[in-house]
């Protein structure tokens, strides 16, 4: 009877605390769940099929949860989230990640695509399956029950999904309405929270900034190409396939442009430019070269250079096709081959940029490493920058303006090969200086000196022949700082080298190591940087062992000649009894 008692009252407990629950608010941060799931499930590096996995681990697991079933084993039962059903945000999460599985199996399907278009009907059926459970989340947002900053969020995801659908079918107008709205949605948000929440919204809002100026540039909007530039610069912008499209369409925009351009003019002479990869190039070349000035890093500056190189090389290798079916009618015709040709001249001219791009490529590249070589080393197990990946640097550019000095139609070009010759000098002092230093890094102090001089040298050479080409030195490294710096460094190499000699061992070098511990050199001043370090020696540790006087041992050497007195008197003598004695003893006689 108690034990029903005690039913009785749990039960209208439990159906009370149900009510409550029901009544509460649901809510799903939804565009956070997101973004975790995906930054943790392989969309740091892309792999989409990774995250669809993982969305459909995780919707298995929800509906074992909340006993939400498709059936069983032996047959399919279809059933939806409905309105009245909903009493966990958790059943908001289900129809959340049916919709990212259907949308990262689209973008899975895009990525294939690529080398199989027949795939591309698939993904436009991904992607709507994800708009339609993007709409019924919607949907179930609209209850009463669902706090509003869900309901913003949920009507934000959908109108991203349903932009997505209509940017792949190239509905312009309707994919830039709904990426509005999505923006228009987060913005709001994020003016509404604090700093530290609203950076996702803002995130988000960058993301789809690259979709909507597409759209309008497509709807006819030609300032869009302006700002699609300028979002090319931003190291991964609107994500890689939208950095496709980007570059995708500036190709069709300068495609365009190309029509109207017919030659180049280069060291006096003009040439008809008829290749059309040609002409794209041609006319991109300037915007390409202002796009790596205004680079806010080296990153994006490194990309953007990799970037020109590769479409220089596809230009070339366009020209050269041209120019062996040009060669091959020329040699038919019997026509004089003592004239460099127009096509000739034109596949130089673009040689010419490759080689000047690549030399100002690593030019950048060194000048990145010589600043973190002047900054102090703060991480003894990490390897920082030597003078010999500067060498090797140098070498590349040497390489490459010897080439340019053979390029063909340029041999007679007396004023060219002379530019060539001086900026092979600068280079070259550069490139011996860092050998140099190479050197003084082993304490070589005499070949180090004498790489300083020859530094020089090539620094004189270039201050007088430079006179005559004011305009070629305004690309080119500054020589005077290397003077400056050279004779510097030669006092203190100098000073090295005679301490050495004179035997003593405390050197002035800039590359010494101290390696005594402080505890040692305490009355002698000297920068050490490694006492900032993790590790700093400060004493040695173990200590060396240091002979100490042990304890004493006595030995009694006096006791071997002493006499003792006899002691024969207090000794008690025993006599001798036999049996006779032994029975008195045991009878009480004698005693």
């Amino acid at each position: 009877m108690a034990a029903e008692q005690q039913n009785e009252v749990k039960m209208p407990q439990m159906e009370e605390n149900k009510e409550n629950s029901i009544d509460e608010s649901l809510g799903l941060e939804i565009l956070q769940i997101i973004k975790d799931s995906q930054q943790q499930h392989g969309l740091r590096h892309g792999d989409y099929q990774r995250y669809r996995g993982y969305c459909s681990r995780r919707l298995r697991r929800l509906r074992k949860t909340l006993s939400f079933k498709m059936g069983n084993r032996h047959k399919f039962t279809g059933k939806k989230v409905t309105v009245e059903l909903l009493s966990d945000n958790r059943h908001l999460l289900l129809v959340l990640m049916e919709a990212e599985r259907a949308w990262s199996y689209a973008m899975q399907l895009k990525q294939e695509a690529n080398t199989e278009p027949r795939k591309r009907f698939h993904l436009l059926a991904r992607l709507r399956k994800a708009a339609k459970h993007g709409e019924q989340l919607e949907k179930l947002c609209e209850s009463p029950r669902v706090d509003a900053k869900t309901k913003l969020e949920a009507q934000a995801y959908t109108a991203y999904l349903n932009g997505m659908v209509q940017f792949e079918l190239q509905e312009w107008k309707s994919a830039m309405e709904s990426f509005n709205k999505c923006k228009t949605i987060y913005e709001k948000l994020a003016s509404a929270f604090t700093e530290e929440q609203a950076v996702l919204y803002h995130q988000r809002v960058e993301e789809i900034s690259p979709n909507i100026r597409y759209c309008a540039y497509n709807i006819g909007d030609q300032n869009a190409i302006n700002d699609l530039m300028q979002m090319r610069l931003s190291a991964g912008g609107g994500g890689g396939m939208m950095a496709e499209k980007l570059e995708a369409l500036i190709t069709q925009t300068r495609a365009k442009q190309a029509a109207v351009m017919s030659e180049v003019e280069w060291r006096g002479r003009t040439v008809p430019v008829k290749i059309d990869k040609a002409r794209i190039f041609l006319l991109g070349l300037a915007d390409n070269e202002a796009a790596i000035i205004q680079a806010d890093n080296e990153e994006t500056k490194e990309r953007l250079y990799e970037s020109l190189l590769a479409e220089c090389r596809d230009t070339i290798q366009a020209v050269r096709e041209e120019l062996r079916t040009d060669q091959r009618e020329r040699a038919a015709e019997g026509a004089d081959s003592g004239k460099v040709s127009n096509l000739q001249y034109l596949h130089s001219y673009l040689t010419y940029i490759k080689l000047w791009t690549v030399v100002r490529r690593n030019e950048s590249m060194a000048h990145a490493l010589q600043a973190k070589l002047k900054e102090p080393q703060t991480d003894e197990n990490k390897r920082g920058p030597r003078p010999q990946d500067l060498i090797r640097l140098y070498d590349i550019i040497l390489q490459s303006l010897a080439e340019l000095s053979s390029l063909q139609g340029l041999e007679e070009d007396h004023t060219f090969q002379k530019e060539v010759a001086l900026k092979t000098l600068v280079y070259k002092a550069y490139r011996c200086f860092y050998i140099a230093q190479s050197y003084v890094l082993v304490k070589k102090w005499s070949e180090a000196l004498v790489l300083y001089e020859r530094v020089l040298k090539y620094t004189r050479e270039v201050q007088s022949k430079a006179k005559s080409f004011n305009n070629s030195l305004k690309d080119l490294p500054d020589v005077q700082e290397l003077i400056a710096e050279v004779s510097a460094e030669k006092y203190s190499l100098q000073a090295a080298a005679i301490l050495e000699k004179s035997g003593k061992t405390d050197s002035v070098a800039p590359s010494d190591v101290f390696t005594g511990p402080l505890s040692d050199r305490l009355d002698n001043f000297r920068l050490d940087p490694t006492l900032l370090s993790k590790q700093p020696n400060l004493v040695q540790f173990p200590p060396d062992f240091q002979p100490i006087p042990c304890k004493p041992l006595f030995f009694d050497l006096a006791l071997n000649h002493v006499a003792f007195p006899p002691l024969d008197d207090k000794v008690e003598q025993k006599g001798k009894g036999g049996i006779t004695g032994y029975f008195r003893g045991f009878f009480g006689f004698g005693s």
